[in-house]
């Protein structure tokens, strides 16, 4: 099996058949895998890889600049720039670098913890996130169509035009002597509405599907579209958030960018919505916070670790 691809070249076509066709694709690949490749998606090719120069041209700076940004989770602060080389829960070496940052809306975003090197990360990641925010509204709407609801239900759902934030995470892989003991992430799932992958061209991405992990191929000048947790809950356990890992290489340095798409972490109760339950099919997940979530999936993996 292989991970769908989704041309949505027809996505608008004037043609109902047409656009059908391209909204049913996209629909089932959401239903039967929970990711998908997305080509002409709408973000400009120059865009992507300006994206792509900047964020290499920071984890290629030695590492007495790129701790200017560290981050310091232990005081709460997530943004900015981290490092992992630890044993993950079942003992394998997880193995990466990361910068993590909220991206959009601009007027959220603290751009004095962005790399101010290389000098065209800034404007670069900010029309990035503009024009990925406009996919984001199109894929949720699709989604929102295959359920039978409003086309804009699920995005209002998720906070709307003002409260959907998009969050930026780099990692960068180094090459690992001897991979098949490290992993760059362990398995998860995101807790995210969706999240979008701008992958190099160095394969990694692993998908759990059907009982095995299954490698995502290179699709050029694709971006790659994960179900997150919150659009599962939303659909009642229609939409799949799939478990997927990430995995180092021997010979070459791994970058991936990926944008999580999340609700406010208060403002909005996350549970199926009425439309998506029945007798025949009663609601999967209790009503939570997305912060209650999150601390939800923290408890489960520290009683997970325990008993190991």
């Amino acid at each position: 099996p292989q991970v769908p691809t989704i041309d949505l070249k027809d996505i608008d076509s004037e043609v109902e058949e047409v656009r059908e066709r391209c909204r049913e694709a996209l629909k089932k690949a959401a239903v039967d895998w929970g990711v998908m490749h997305l080509v002409n998606h709408g973000i400009a090719e120059d865009v992507r890889e300006r994206v792509k120069v900047a964020g290499e041209g920071f984890f290629e700076q030695p590492v007495e600049e790129k701790e200017k940004y560290a981050n310091d989770p232990d005081n709460g602060n997530l943004q900015g720039y981290g490092s992992k080389l630890a044993n993950n829960a079942c003992g394998q070496l997880e193995w990466e670098d990361y910068f993590f940052h909220l991206a959009y809306p601009e007027d959220k975003c603290d751009m004095s913890i962005w790399p101010k090197t290389p000098t065209d990360y800034i404007p670069a990641t900010v029309e990035y996130a503009k024009q990925l925010r406009a996919l984001t509204t199109k894929t949720l709407s699709i989604l929102s169509l295959g359920l039978g609801l409003e086309e804009n239900r699920l995005e209002k759902e998720v906070g709307g035009k003002e409260e959907l934030l998009l969050q930026m995470k780099i990692n960068y892989y180094p090459k690992c002597p001897q991979p098949e003991l490290a992993l760059g992430v362990e398995a998860h799932t995101d807790l995210s509405a969706v999240s979008f992958i701008l992958p190099s061209m160095v394969p990694g991405l692993q998908l759990f599907y059907e009982g095995k992990w299954i490698t995502a191929k290179c699709v050029p000048n694709s971006i790659i579209m994960l179900i997150g947790d919150t659009v599962e809950i939303l659909s009642n356990g229609k939409y799949k958030s799939i478990l997927h890992r990430g995995l180092v290489n021997k010979e070459k340095v791994r970058i991936s960018w990926a944008v999580f798409c999340e609700p406010p972490k208060e403002k909005i109760i996350l549970k199926p919505l009425p439309e998506t339950v029945s007798e025949a099919e009663p609601p999967l997940f209790p009503p939570r916070t997305f912060a209650q979530h999150i601390q939800h999936k923290l408890f489960r993996k520290s009683q997970e670790l325990g008993s190991k």
